[in-house]
Parts: structure tokens; C-alpha cells; sequence
């Protein structure tokens, strides 16, 4: 799944800029307390709405010595082929969400992941911008 979208800072720093503007604009309308799958439903709407290119449910293979194993892992989504979006709906973000979504980054070979959280009163303190450095 590697990125066929440049490496250019500026094209991830305007995707990054829009996903998190669409995830305000759900987080506004809806509030904490719902469920994940509630909250990706509707960010999806939002990046329709918004016309942001988009997949949702992505499978994400883990490669075993030489051969691709199906472990069931999804990508909540992944942004115009270059950014992987992870949702939570959960009272703090962990450490290890974290290093799940840096995992999701080395295994799929991209380079930049955006965790958030939408059960914070202020999106902004739900947001966590993950870099893969390789």
C-alpha cells in the first residue's frame, strides 16, 4: 500500500489540515459520548461532503516471511492514499494506540498517521500526529 501521493510536507501537512477540520466539524456536531463506529460513519459523510478522497475499512496485511497473512487488522481509513486515519472513542489515548498506528504505518510502508480521539470535550486534545520515520 505504498503512497502514490508525493512525499512533499506541504500535500500531508493540507491533508492533515482537512482531515482534522472535518473530524472538528463532526466532533462539533455531535459531541463526546458516542461510539467509534458512529464517529466513522460520520467522518466519512464529512469527507464526502468535503470532497476528500478517501477508504474506509482498509484490510492490512501482515507479510510473514515471504507470504502475505490476512490477520483481519483494518485501517479506520486511509486518506488520498497517504495517510492513515485511526479513530477512538475512549477516555485517554494510551501509549500503545500509539504504537498500534506506528505499526499500521511500518507494515503498510507509509509515512504519516493521525489518532484521534473523539471522547475529549476539545477535539484539538484528541489529535496525535504519528510520523513514521522509517
Amino acid at each position: 500500500m505504498r503512497s502514490r501521493v508525493s512525499e512533499d510536507p506541504q500535500v500531508h501537512s493540507l491533508l492533515t489540515q482537512q482531515v482534522i477540520g472535518a473530524a472538528m466539524e463532526v466532533h462539533r456536531a455531535l459531541g463526546p459520548g458516542l461510539l467509534e463506529s458512529a464517529y466513522a460513519a460520520c467522518l466519512a459523510r464529512e469527507f464526502e461532503l468535503k470532497l476528500i478522497p478517501y477508504r474506509r475499512e482498509v484490510a492490512l496485511p501482515v507479510s510473514f516471511k515471504g507470504a502475505s497473512v490476512d490477520c483481519g487488522y483494518r485501517l479506520d481509513f486511509v486518506v488520498a492514499d497517504c495517510l492513515i486515519v485511526e479513530i477512538k472513542a475512549v477516555e485517554s489515548l494510551h501509549p500503545f494506540h500509539t504504537a498500534q498506528l506506528l505499526t499500521y504505518l511500518r507494515i503498510s510502508g507509509q509515512r504519516l498517521g493521525l489518532l484521534i480521539n473523539f471522547h475529549v470535550p476539545v477535539l484539538k486534545a484528541g489529535v496525535k500526529r504519528v510520523i513514521n520515520s522509517r
